[in-house]
């Protein structure tokens, strides 16, 4: 298994469905996995998905800049570092944001997201 591809197909379904179906997320996630936005805690998929249904805006679109990954622990889990551009609809000017994922395997073969930090770049 390459990390970087494991990485690279994350996050194009991650930012796809943000962008296109949100409440789709909270199946990224588990009951003990923790979301840290802007500042705010959430744990839970339940949590997680109701904070990020939530945000103040309909309709959005992802532009990945950069996506980095490395191998994290014995049980096969992975850092993912994404930084890249939002565009909020109706909005002239994109913002700069970048996030933090630990993934971790799941018995089936896939990944959850045990871990994730999001925070907006202000120049």
């Amino acid at each position: 298994m390459d990390p970087n591809a494991v990485a690279k197909a994350f996050v194009e379904h991650y930012y796809s469905t943000f962008d296109t179906n949100r409440q789709g997320l909270g199946n990224l996630y588990q009951d003990g996995s923790m979301l840290s936005f802007e500042g705010q805690q959430f744990q839970g998929a339940q949590n997680i998905a109701a904070k990020l249904a939530s945000l103040p805006f309909q309709q959005c679109q992802h532009s990945i800049t950069t996506v980095d990954c490395q191998p994290s622990g014995r049980a096969g889990g992975m850092l993912v570092f994404v930084s890249g551009n939002l565009q909020l609809a109706g909005e002239q000017h994109a913002l700069k944001f970048s996030q933090m994922f630990h993934l971790m395997p799941t018995p089936q073969g896939s990944f959850y997201v045990q871990n994730d930090i999001f925070r907006l770049n202000y120049a």
